[in-house]
């Protein structure tokens, strides 16, 4: 499917500072100014999408919704029936090949679907073990016969997939797992192990298992329920996703066929890591969707409790909150479709072949990384500050705002920790740049150049809005020259220093969330569609909370890596480059709150 807005020309080597179009490689909006325009953005989907995504919000309001108590009575029958009704809709295999069952479309729709899905958070677990992690795979990694075989049944709901990589002793450390794969005389496996929190293990059909070829070539498999020695364990009892299955997947002696050994022997942490960049990026349009439909509830609420007389809604401690709810699901979802529109023109670029998602998608890991721990966080405070605005009633089981509170915190656990995500963002960012892959050790000796020359570094002031794109630069710059003192400081022992890199970490999300906002806003005004003015407003409260955070995280960085007149040098060095400009960040919250609430949904 084409793009709205088709892909310019590459540049091999795009100047620096200089606007670049939708063929931007992944980590350069860090160095180089992006254009507005050519960026995907939810006004720019397709009528194709919307229609996808239309026809997911059907199926969950009409099917899945009202079906949410009896799916958490672990009624797996009604889970599979689900499941099959999704593939008949097609929303199973947006791009999947037509080979393969699929429907041949781009990472956009997927995104479109999954932030349907997101409104059920068990629903949307199940759904994301099958698209993602159950397809994906097989799909970039399987020989033509295992696609042939598998993918169209998994695609259609026919069967259903789950994803096996975890252990009890190995869960951020995935590639410190026990299970072991040994070959026989007919060249087939024997796999043994226990693997753990397998959504959908209590009912899926299909597993691609990670296991060690003789304890050390960590490799994968397809392994299918009914080989002999394969079973799984009890239902765990979660804190939330009560409708959705985790169990542990027992290999005792599990009989597996030569030809389901999945990729190459000792090359399974290509396709485990891979996949999980995918489900990361995935998992941010769940969260994002699923932010977006409780904005609307928590409006709805306000607008009917009454309390002293009036709608709580009335009161500004409420609007405040509703207002920074919107604000920042409106920051994530920017930053996911602009992810989104440079994962698929890559793949475009690539001859959209499966060899293409691939590479993109490790392209794009850094980003994928962001918008995992930015998706997460930002769903799970805006669920916070439902169950606040719900007051009592947040708190029982009579009202949604419960299960969504409970449901979204294992997100942050999910696709790899938070904290996990957090050193990989820095560290992929490292390893490019020793690569010669991004230009960061350039950029940071030149921005340290110019901060101790007198009258350097160029002071890019914003507006009095405080929502332009020159102002964001500031922020970007903060991050390059954190983490080129943290480099300078510890060299090659940086990898110890997890505090510091994760401080790094959450300035460069913020300064990528930020811009996101600000480019939307920007075309959104150049558009001018109706929204423009209230998608400014939630640019403007993005950059300026982001530069405060930006500026505290940034100065305990450097307290931790100088002393005496080096820290005194860095830290008058933070103060001329970022300025947070003062703006009336009450009025514009108010301004997005009126209008939530007088439309009782999510605004954009």
């Amino acid at each position: 499917m084409s793009s709205t807005h088709p892909p310019t020309s590459p540049s091999t080597n795009p100047p620096v500072h200089q606007p670049i179009g939708p063929s931007q490689k992944g980590a350069e909006w860090l160095f180089d100014t992006t254009a507005a325009d050519g960026l995907l953005t939810p006004e720019g989907l397709s009528d194709e999408h919307r229609l996808m995504a239309q026809t997911a919000q059907e199926f969950l309001a009409k099917e899945v919704l009202p079906a949410i108590d009896q799916l958490e009575t672990k009624d797996w029958a009604l889970a599979r029936a689900l499941v099959k009704r999704c593939g008949d809709l097609g929303l199973l295999g947006t791009d999947v090949p037509e080979a393969f069952g699929g429907i041949d479309l781009d990472k956009a729709a997927a995104i479109v679907v999954g932030e349907a899905m997101g409104g059920s958070a068990s629903f949307a677990t199940m759904f994301g073990a099958q698209t993602g992690l159950a397809i994906i795979p097989i799909l970039c990694f399987g020989t033509d016969a295992q696609k042939q075989k598998y993918l169209p049944g998994i695609v259609s709901g026919d069967l259903v997939g789950a994803y096996c990589l975890s252990e009890s002793g190995s869960g951020s450390d995935a590639l410190g797992a026990r299970a072991r794969a040994t070959k026989q005389p007919d060249e087939s496996w024997v796999l043994n192990g226990e693997k753990m929190w397998i959504t959908n293990g209590g009912f899926a059909d299909i597993y691609i298992v990670f296991a060690k070829v003789d304890g050390e070539q960590f490799s994968a498999f397809i392994v299918e329920k009914g080989f002999p020695g394969v079973s799984h364990g009890k239902e765990e009892h979660k804190m939330g996703l009560h409708g959705s299955s985790t169990t542990p997947v027992i290999l005792q002696d599990a009989k597996v066929p030569a030809e389901n050994l999945l990729g190459d022997i000792g090359k399974g942490h290509k396709i485990a890591f891979n996949v999980l960049n995918y489900g990361r990026f995935k998992l941010a349009g769940m969260c994002s969707g699923g932010a977006k439909m409780v904005v609307g509830e928590a409006a709805k609420y306000a607008t009917t409790r009454r309390q002293f007389g009036q709608p709580i809604a009335s009161f500004g401690a409420i609007r405040h909150k509703l207002g920074d709810m919107l604000a920042r699901t409106y920051g994530v979802e920017s930053a996911l479709y602009r992810t989104t529109g440079l994962i698929d023109a890559a793949i475009a670029a690539g001859g959209g072949t499966s060899d293409a998602a691939l590479a993109a998608l490790e392209e794009f890991a850094i980003e994928a990384s962001i918008l995992k721990v930015a998706s997460s966080e930002m769903l799970d405070f805006v669920l916070d500050e439902n169950v606040q605005i719900h007051g009592g009633n947040g708190y029982v089981h009579d009202y949604p705002a419960e299960r969504h509170y409970r449901d979204a915190r294992v997100n942050r656990i999910f696709e790899g920790t938070n904290e996990i995500n957090r050193l990989l963002i820095p560290g992929m960012l490292m390893k490019r740049a020793l690569k010669g892959h991004v230009p960061l050790i350039t950029a940071a000796k030149k921005l340290q150049e110019e901060l101790l020359t007198v009258g350097g570094v160029g002071e890019v002031r914003r507006s009095s809005e405080g929502a332009k794109a020159d102002g964001v630069g500031l922020l970007k710059k903060t991050g390059i020259m954190v983490l080129g003192l943290a480099m300078q400081t510890y060299g090659a022992a940086i990898e110890q220093e997890q505090e510091v890199l994760m401080l790094v970490s959450d300035i460069l999300m913020d300064a990528f969330v930020a811009e996101s906002a600000v480019l939307r806003a920007e075309r959104s005004a150049a558009q001018s569609h109706p929204a423009a003015a209230l998608q400014h407003d939630a640019a403007m409260i993005l950059v300026h909370d982001a530069g405060l955070r930006i500026d505290a995280a940034a100065r305990t960085a450097i307290q931790t890596m100088t002393t005496g007149d080096t820290q005194r040098t860095m830290l008058a060095a933070l103060r001329r480059i970022l300025k947070v400009t003062p703006v009336n960040t009450i009025a514009a919250r108010r301004r997005l709150a009126d209008a939530v609430i007088e439309k009782k949904a999510y605004l954009f």
